[in-house]
Parts: C-alpha cells; structure tokens; sequence
C-alpha cells in the first residue's frame, strides 16, 4: 500500500489514521501507518507536551504528526474565554439546564471541572499547541477546519513539516492549494466529525482534478481495504481514517456503555448536527443531538460559544453514562465498528483486504499477479 506520498514520509502504508488518544496514535505508526494526534482536547500546554513525550518514547523513530482545529471563519477573535461566555444567551443556557434535568443528570461534584472543554477551536489556543509541537519531529500538521494561517503554513514549512487541511469540496480544496497547502483530504460526507454534504465516492475524483499534482488523501466512510484500493483508484494517494480507531483496544473513551453504543450502531444511526461544536459535525444521534435540531428549540450556536456552552452538560453526560443523551463524533462507518480489536488486527484487515481487492482487479482486467 505504498505510494508517493507514503515514501515521501516514511511510512510502509500509505494509511493515515486521525485520533485523540497518543496510544491508537502511536499504534498506527509502529504497524507501519502514519499516526496523526488529535490536538483539539489539549487546553494546556503541558498536557500536549507530556502526550508527545510518550509519542516519541513508542512511536520507535517512525513518522507522525498533529492535528490542530483553526477555524476559517470565527465568531470571535482575540477575545479571553471568559468574556466569551458571557456572549452565551440566558435562554441557551435555560435550554441545556431543562436538557439535562429532563434525563436526570446529575450535576459535577462541587469543586469538579469539566474535563471536556473545546476552547481548542478558539485559534489562540492551537497557536499554543503548535509552540509545543513544533519542538517535536513531527513530519505533518493538519488542520480540520481549512487552511491554517499563512503564517503558520510558513512556521510549518520552515521546520521541515509538510501541512494538510481537510476539504468537503473542490473549491474549498483550491483555496488551500493557493495558500500553499502540501496535501488536500478530500473528506466526504460520510465522514465523522465536521464534514461537508459532498459523498465521497463523488468529492475525491473532484478534488484530485482540482488541485493536481497536490497529493489527495481519501476520507470519509472509509474502513476496509477494499475501500482504500477505491480511494487510489480515484486518484488518492492514501486514506485518512479516523472514526475507525474508536473501537479499538488502545483507545481510551473512558465509558464502557458509548462503547457498547458504537458497536451496535449501524451505519444510518449518525447524524450531521450543530450540537456539539456550533459546526456540522457527523456523530451518533442521540436525544441530545435531537434536542439541539429540534426547530422548536434555541438552535446551535456558532463555534466557539457552543462548544463552551455545553462543555459541562456533556461531561456530566460522559461521567453518568447517561445512555440516552451519549454520544461521540463517528462516521457511518460504525455499521463495520462491531467488535473491538487491537490497531494491528485493523492493520492486518485493511491490508488483507485491499491485497483482495488487487487481486480481483487485476483478474478482472485479464492480469495475474506474480507470485
């Protein structure tokens, strides 16, 4: 599963694997794919610090890399997150207190802090990760909201890192070509997290004509070998998973009944909902996420205030396992995420299945691979 791009950064498989937790990460990279850290839950510098020191202690020298949320457009800018807050309306807020009480969730104990907050989406914040990263040898930065700013794009490239951004679109993807982007992820529709309305059976072929020679990256409902030799046939030079990871043994949610959740979803149990970021973001639907698209109800607000606004109610509803309002960000992939098994055991499926798809390819063209 090599390809130009893999051997340009070192790595056997050309399989780059988005997660929050460093030890799924460091995994994917020792099975010979290229792990990318999720920096967004990272509010203090210290913390991502650590988390990179254990990266470079078990990643045995190979390749990984980082990735940073800065929005392209923000609803607020140079403000301190209190002051933020205060932009919350008294009437969203009446909203998550009436929520949660609804369900019966119990509040935090007193003194406790919410241990999920998202001002990781606030640029500051990512500028602060990035002073940390940047003494690390990480081999790429990503961004999941466009291109980052040109003055980090140059800080990236002059510490040797190439930069990719995520794109739901073709015109979104000749943007970052033009900001001097190095790789575009062509994520579809059926991706976990913030994605666009574009499949992407139909966004990568798109993209890769869009912005050519630019390496593209296949993501979006990707979660089998056959589907990475799919995304190469269209022109890709590698997939981006991420939702894939979740079920899997190193990855820590910190809640046995979301796992249970994730691996009983099929794949039309997500939805695309503002309710967690502000932001379209693909997740399992829930009564939480039906409460926020309820047109009788406030509506999301735009990012970052939603994300402050309801970072305590999902961390209570995280702490209590409250079953009907649990959720995560996963793409409909989940309909394939139905047993738990180590990173490599992944590794060996997706590369056993993609070797399948050659094979049938090659016999359907009249071809026989050697032996």
């Amino acid at each position: 599963m090599e390809t130009e791009l893999s051997r340009k950064l070192g790595v056997e498989h050309a399989i780059f694997g988005f997660t929050p937790f460093p030890a799924v990460a460091a995994a994917i990279t020792r099975a010979g794919g290229f792990g990318v850290l999720g920096a967004v839950r990272y509010t203090a510098p210290d913390d991502l610090k650590r988390d990179l020191d254990w990266m470079q202690a078990h990643t045995d020298g190979k390749p990984y890399g980082l990735d940073v949320v800065m929005p392209a457009k923000k609803a607020v800018d140079g403000i301190a997150e209190a002051d933020i807050e205060a932009m919350i309306p008294a009437g969203h807020r009446a909203f998550v207190r009436d929520t949660l009480a609804k369900h019966h969730v119990p509040e935090l104990a007193e003194g406790e802090a919410s241990g999920w907050r998202i001002t990781g989406w606030m640029e500051q914040v990512a500028r602060s990760q990035l002073d940390v990263a940047f003494d690390y040898p990480i081999k790429l930065l990503a961004n999941a909201l466009g291109s980052p700013p040109a003055d980090v794009i140059a800080r990236a490239h002059d510490h040797g890192v190439l930069v990719a951004a995520l794109a739901g679109s073709a015109k979104h993807a000749r943007r970052h070509a033009e900001a001097g982007i190095d790789i575009v992820v062509a994520q579809g529709y059926e991706a976990g997290g913030h994605t666009g309305d574009i499949a992407t059976m139909v966004l990568v072929p798109e993209i890769v004509e869009a912005v050519a020679p630019l390496p593209v990256l296949a993501a979006g409902g990707i979660g089998s070998g056959e589907q990475i030799a799919a995304g190469l046939a269209l022109g890709a030079q590698g997939a981006w998973l991420g939702s894939l990871w979740l079920t899997t043994t190193e990855a820590d949610l910190h809640s046995r009944a979301l796992t249970e959740k994730l691996l009983a979803a099929g794949s039309g149990d997500t939805v695309r909902s503002r309710a967690l970021t502000g932001k379209p973001a693909r997740q399992l639907r829930t009564e939480w996420t039906d409460a926020w698209d309820d047109p009788d109800g406030p509506g999301a607000l735009p990012m970052p205030l939603q994300g402050l606004l309801v970072a305590e109610a999902v961390s209570r509803i995280q702490k209590y396992e409250v079953e009907p309002l649990l959720g995560t960000p996963v793409g409909q992939i989940v309909g394939r995420m139905n047993s738990e098994r180590s990173v490599q055991a992944v590794f060996d499926e997706l590369t056993s299945g993609f070797e399948k798809a050659i094979d049938r390819i090659n016999r359907i063209a009249g071809r026989v691979r050697e032996a």
